[in-house]
């Protein structure tokens, strides 16, 4: 008989069930029978699935846990998720959010007995200003494209005040794929300018499409190949003469944070991922959060309420005549800003810059070490990530979706892959600080052993994954016709 394990074999929770058996003990009413048609309200009594699951305790903890062994996190391996940032999350600051002054905290307290809570918003959103060069700022986005929308709603409001409203938002085709909806959100048309093969944009592509129709440039610094827009500076000189507004999403702020200011290359508007550059919770890990920063000139239309201090004391300002109003229910998602308060007061002006650097070094090193066995389009020094494509193996019929799930079978997490999109087949690679030279040292083994394992036997790497749990799947099949619920 061929050896099971234990935590791969294990069976639907209805294939457990054993007549008779129950998983907890109640002890007897002193009132008679409870029925629970006659307690519990109708709605909430489920009838609809048969033959329901009658396990012991044990055995309800033992499949649960099993099945949490087959996730893969952070916790457990590496994340070389391009444009995601997928960092480690120091646990120091997951306590720091749960301290009861800040879990146990209500928005609808008043401000005197919220005086802590406003503090830490307070001093957040002026050490964001700080990293970015930015005047003023506002928490409360709940996530990177939502701090996009605020941005441009702003942007778009001014040019109301002015009684000139403008129509044309220009984005390059290296920004990030959420920034042209936010545009069209926020009543704007999109003009589309194009890296001509060199990764960054021109001075003379922005100049070409800039005029006084145009609201405002909103691009992604570094961008989605990875590469730092090194003419921001003049192209924000472009935009500016013709009355426009420099966006730039700052996603990737995790290559730059310490080291240089957005506001200072020209930039008027910037959103923040602290779900990705400071280290909170990720994903399905945890709700995001897309604080937003401006120059003086936008301060104005930030969101109300505005959080301010006079003296000693901190209070919510709702007499905002100008504002674009709330975009989210209280003040934004707070314990992200428990932990991403945590994570700057720790790692103060010196952590956040050696960590902007170590990223920018372990992406290089990776893209040293790969760029003879995987296609690199852009061969020059990256930021935080490095993009490359599967034109090698792509002679051998192997596609980046094969490299992707055979990695799965080395126990890696796959990269982004098909983007950035302007990269046919793209393989996008992100480290992050995080990683040790020895993780990096694996990964990048990895990714050769497929590279020679595509050369010598195709086959094995277009049927992966080999060791999982599950196997290949028909993703298109999977897409349309998910099975959502056991049907016995």
């Amino acid at each position: 008989m061929k050896p099971q394990n234990p935590q791969l074999d294990e069976p639907l929770i209805f294939k457990k069930s054993s007549k008779m058996r129950n998983g907890i003990s109640i002890l007897k009413s002193d009132v008679g029978d409870v029925i629970p048609g006659n307690t519990i309200p109708k709605e909430l009594l489920r009838e609809d699935i048969k033959d329901f699951p009658e396990v012991s305790e044990i055995d309800v903890v033992r499949h649960f846990t099993r099945l949490s062994q087959w996730n893969f996190g952070v916790d457990t391996g590496f994340y070389p998720l391009g444009s995601c940032t997928m960092k480690y999350n120091p646990k120091i600051n997951e306590d720091i959010a749960r301290l009861a002054g800040f879990s146990k905290v209500h928005p609808y307290q008043s401000d005197e007995l919220n005086q802590g809570a406003l503090q830490l918003m307070c001093e957040l959103e002026e050490f964001l200003c700080e990293i970015s060069g930015m005047d003023a700022a506002t928490l409360q986005p709940a996530a990177g494209a939502h701090g996009e929308l605020c941005g441009m709603l702003m942007i778009a409001k001014y040019f109301k005040e002015k009684d000139k409203p403008r129509k044309k938002v220009i984005i390059p085709d290296t920004a990030h794929g959420t920034n042209p909806a936010s545009s069209n959100l926020a009543g704007f048309t999109v003009v589309s300018v194009k890296e001509e093969n060199v990764g960054v944009i021109t001075p003379e592509a922005v100049a070409s499409v800039m005029d006084e129709d145009t609201a405002a440039l909103m691009l992604t610094n570094p961008n989605t190949i990875g590469l730092f827009e090194k003419h921001i500076k003049e192209i924000a000189e472009i935009v500016h003469k013709k009355g426009g507004f420099i966006y730039c999403d700052g996603a990737n702020l995790n290559a730059i944070m310490g080291i240089a200011k957005l506001g200072d290359m020209g930039v008027d508007v910037i959103q923040f991922n602290l779900h990705k550059t400071f280290s909170t919770p990720h994903g399905g890990g945890g709700p995001g959060s897309g604080p937003v920063g401006v120059k003086k000139l936008l301060e104005p239309y930030l969101p109300k309420p505005r959080i301010i201090k006079k003296g000693k004391r901190f209070s919510l300002d709702y007499n905002r005549p100008k504002s674009i109003g709330r975009l989210k229910a209280f003040y934004g998602n707070f314990a992200i800003m428990a932990r991403a308060y945590s994570y700057i007061r720790a790692m103060g002006h010196d952590g956040l810059k050696k960590a902007s650097e170590m990223a920018v070094l372990n992406a290089n090193y990776i893209r040293e070490k790969l760029k003879g066995h995987y296609y690199l389009p852009y061969n020059q020094t990256c930021m935080h990530e490095s993009v490359f494509s599967d034109k090698f193996q792509s002679e051998k019929d192997v596609h980046t979706i094969d490299i992707a799930k055979r990695l799965m079978d080395y126990g890696f997490h796959p990269p982004t892959i098909y983007f950035p999109l302007i990269v046919s087949g793209a393989i996008m690679i992100e480290p992050t600080e995080t990683e040790t030279k020895e993780t990096l040292d694996s990964f990048i083994n990895a990714m050769i052993s497929i590279a020679q394992g595509t050369k010598d036997n195709p086959d094995i790497v277009k049927n992966a994954p080999h060791t999982t749990q599950i196997g290949r799947l028909d993703e298109t099949r999977a897409a349309r016709n998910p099975i959502l619920r056991w049907k016995g």
